[in-house]
């Protein structure tokens, strides 16, 4: 298992891919709602994650998938608070835990709770209190991009040039986020395949992910049983989308993408090291 610092993802161009292990404990989950709502399976399958080779874990107590809608955030602290302090106290201190929540709230309780990364699907939008926070707390973000909300973001997604919108957004949340306090080094930047885009954006995003990963920050890709796949591949349930999750991550490390968060933890492992050392080989 490759680990690496809790609080500052260190990249260099000898650093390997990371693998994050998607911990859902929402009953509502496009993929796998209801299957770690229980807190000793959650636990279970986070440690099942990191033994088949996730670097980190994240967990989310709130779908976002097309349709969701946002829950309360006591809510959301009462589903993820009890989990993420269990795996903090079993895992080793080198394997951060990713708190999955567009709430400054949740995130707060989270990092109290053993949480060293936050995952915000809005890019700090949603809740201007989460850049400074994470500002605060010294602590790595993912910034993502989303076009709409989860309720309305599938509805009728509109671009010109998705990947020159996608990085010209995400640039500037990168700004917002170095102007709030974050250091530069704790920034990482998320394409947001899936989330407010047609089949047609998220395809031209995986092609020119290079772009994306020229703006100088770490890339994190989740296309993890994305159901754009599943309309390519003749209809195929998610879990069954595992070979095509592993086909986006080996585009993605070859791409120059550092972290891919998936919910297949073993096979997206494999892939990310055969693409690093074919693209080490020369």
């Amino acid at each position: 298992m490759n680990t690496f610092s809790p609080s500052a993802p260190h990249f260099t161009a000898e650093s390997p891919p990371r693998i994050m292990g998607i911990l859902n404990v929402t009953p509502d989950s496009f993929s796998d709602g209801g299957r770690y709502s229980d807190l000793d399976a959650a636990v279970a399958q986070g440690i099942s994650m990191l033994e088949q080779g996730a670097d980190l874990i994240d967990v989310g107590g709130e779908s976002t998938r097309p349709g969701a809608r946002p829950i309360p955030a006591a809510e959301q602290e009462r589903r993820v608070i009890a989990v993420i302090r269990q795996l903090r106290e079993q895992i080793a201190p080198a394997v951060p835990i990713s708190i999955d929540t567009t709430s400054a709230q949740v995130a707060s309780a989270a990092i109290d709770a053993g949480a060293s990364w936050i995952n915000d699907t809005s890019a700090g939008v949603d809740d201007p209190r989460m850049l400074p926070l994470a500002a605060e707390r010294d602590v790595p973000i993912v910034l993502m991009h989303r076009q709409g909300r989860p309720q309305d973001m599938q509805v009728n997604p509109c671009y010109v040039d998705v990947v020159r919108e996608v990085c010209d957004a995400l640039a500037r949340r990168a700004d917002a986020a170095r102007h709030a306090g974050i250091r530069e080094h704790r920034i990482l930047l998320d394409p947001g395949i899936g989330f407010g885009k047609r089949a047609e954006h998220n395809l031209a995003l995986l092609a020119r992910l290079g772009e994306l990963v020229r703006l100088g920050f770490p890339v994190l890709l989740g296309t993890s049983r994305k159901r754009f796949m599943a309309d390519l591949c003749g209809g195929s349930e998610p879990a069954a989308l595992m070979p095509a999750t592993c086909a986006t991550t080996a585009i993605g490390v070859m791409a120059g993408a550092r972290i891919f968060r998936v919910h297949d933890v073993a096979g997206n492992r494999q892939a990310a090291d055969l693409a690093w050392a074919i693209r080490h080989a020369v």
